[in-house]
């Protein structure tokens, strides 16, 4: 047999399981509600910013093709006007041209002009480039060919500026400047106003939705939390009864939905209590019947006992069948006595008038006890006993005469259902607690004998004979026993292999059980 310690499972919650503010129904809707509306607005908002940054941009590109358009016609007329024939006057055509290009355009956005060599400027007559040092990296290669084969042309660029860059396009065209030759014109043009209103409506947009999503949150959450005060007052009447409390109600308002749920529950603990109440009118004569019944029998029990002793005592004198007969009486009219007693005790329990005397009590000394008491039962049947060593300590606040009365049930028991095979007895002791174990070699048990073993008046074989002539109220007093101890009483089993019962109480009286020396559960190993 392989005793082991079962422990009861523990359940993990998570830790916003704990918060009592995620326990209110209208609290997780307000805070779901309000988590949905944000990721929503989320989502709008860089679906509209993307939307009105494209729009802007197009508009803003179209605008600033078309000026450049004109800058550049502008640009080529005056060269095409001009009268310059030396280097320094076309040099002083070009810079004026890009100055005033420059100062022109500002109101456009224009942040630079710059006008720079094409691969087929002439080579004998040269001037100068202009062009911005800290814009000249923008303008790519590829424009720059583009622009150079006589094609305008359009790049969007970043612009550096002093907080990073800002977005900007740059367009470029092929201008015939005199005597040189082919230059290439480009006009740079900042966005950033445009960047700056659309973050500005981005900012807006949430500024104005956050407040929109918080403030439906909490008008969800009011609203919810006032919807739902008929269940919490139904809840809260269910607890009470739930507690014991039969005259909890709920004030019904209204004809609504809620008003119906609460006018059914209502009409339901109406129910409850009068079965409850016409039950506990039933058990209690039915306590009161068994606890009469037993009271009224003791006194012919006694006279029929004391006629039965006077016969009992000259059987020796009678002839074979009325001695026989006399013996028959005296061991039914003891059976009916300790039957007697037997429901009287049990009569006590159900009606919760069972009284302990509660004293430090040597178990194992009480284990000794009721073994010697019982020997010549174990040795009428055949059955050797086994007492495990003395452990430390093996004391506790107990009654001593139902804890007696608990092993002597569980030893009859084990005698009774041995068949003559050895019954090993157990005690063990941790820190808290005490256990009993004692384990038979016999007929065992099967799992539907094990759910009923504790009822009363329950025998797994009706047709098996008594050999000591129980009452069958035995283990369901012993469970009560136990249990007015705070302890528990636990059983295995297994056909044809053998029965374990194991009594578990505290050391300190008014404790629980929550340590378990011998078992929590008893399994068997397979044996052959």
């Amino acid at each position: 047999m392989a005793l082991g310690i079962v422990q009861a499972p523990t359940h993990k919650q998570h830790w916003w399981s704990q918060l009592a503010l995620w326990r209110s129904f209208s609290a997780r809707v307000a805070i779901t509600l309000a988590l949905v509306l944000l990721l929503l607005l989320l989502l709008v908002g860089v679906f509209v910013a993307s939307q009105l940054q494209t729009q802007m941009f197009q508009t803003r590109k179209a605008a600033i093709l078309e000026d450049a358009s004109v800058r550049f016609t502008q640009a080529q007329s005056q060269l095409d006007q001009s009268t310059a024939v030396t280097v320094d006057q076309v040099q002083e055509l070009t810079a004026g041209l890009v100055s005033a290009t420059a100062d022109s355009a500002a109101g456009a956005g224009v942040i630079s002009v710059m006008m720079l060599r094409s691969s087929e400027s002439s080579d004998s007559f040269i001037i100068n480039e202009y062009a911005d040092t800290r814009l000249r990296p923008i303008i790519t290669e590829q424009l720059q060919t583009t622009v150079g084969e006589g094609q305008a042309a359009w790049q969007s660029v970043a612009v550096p500026s002093g907080r990073g860059s800002v977005p900007g396009i740059v367009v470029g065209n092929l201008m015939e400047v005199p005597q040189a030759g082919p230059y290439e014109f480009f006009i740079v043009y900042s966005l950033e106003s445009e960047q700056n209103t659309v973050g500005l409506a981005i900012r807006t947009f949430f500024v104005a939705a956050v407040p929109l999503a918080v403030a439906m949150s909490i008008a969800t959450f009011a609203l919810i939390y006032h919807t739902l005060r008929p269940v919490r007052s139904t809840a809260a009447a269910a607890e009470q009864i739930a507690a014991g409390d039969l005259e909890s109600r709920v004030d019904v308002h209204g004809q609504d939905e809620m008003a119906r749920l609460g006018s059914a529950f209502n009409d339901m603990a109406d129910s409850l209590q009068n079965q409850i109440n016409e039950y506990g009118k039933l058990a209690e004569l039915q306590q009161r019947f068994v606890s009469d019944v037993s009271h009224e029998l003791r006194t012919p029990l006694t006279t029929i006992r004391m006629a039965e002793d006077m016969i009992y005592d000259v059987r020796d004198e009678l002839d074979a069948i009325p001695k026989r007969s006399a013996e028959l009486l005296h061991s039914e009219v003891a059976r009916l006595e300790e039957m007697l007693a037997d429901l009287l005790e049990i009569s006590r329990y159900d009606a919760q008038s069972a009284q302990l005397d509660w004293e430090t009590v040597d178990v194992y000394m009480v284990v000794e006890k009721t073994i010697a008491e019982n020997q010549e039962l174990a040795e009428h049947l055949g059955v050797s006993v086994s007492l495990s060593p003395r452990p430390d300590r093996p004391t506790a606040e107990a009654d001593g005469k139902r804890l007696e009365r608990v092993v002597r049930n569980l030893l009859v028991n084990a005698y009774e259902h041995a068949e003559g095979k050895p019954v090993d007895v157990t005690v063990a002791t941790s820190e808290h607690s005490v256990a009993v174990s004692v384990r038979d070699h016999g007929v065992g048990m099967n799992s539907q004998t094990m759910k009923r073993v504790f009822d009363r008046f329950f025998r797994a074989d009706p047709a098996r004979a008594r050999t000591t002539g129980g009452t069958g109220l035995g283990l369901a007093i012993a469970r009560e026993d136990v249990a007015a101890h705070g302890g528990q009483l636990h059983v295995d089993g297994r056909l044809g292999v053998g029965s374990v019962f194991v009594m578990t109480i505290p050391r300190k009286a008014g404790t629980p059980v929550f340590e378990f020396p011998c078992v929590a559960k008893v399994q068997f190993d397979e044996e052959n």
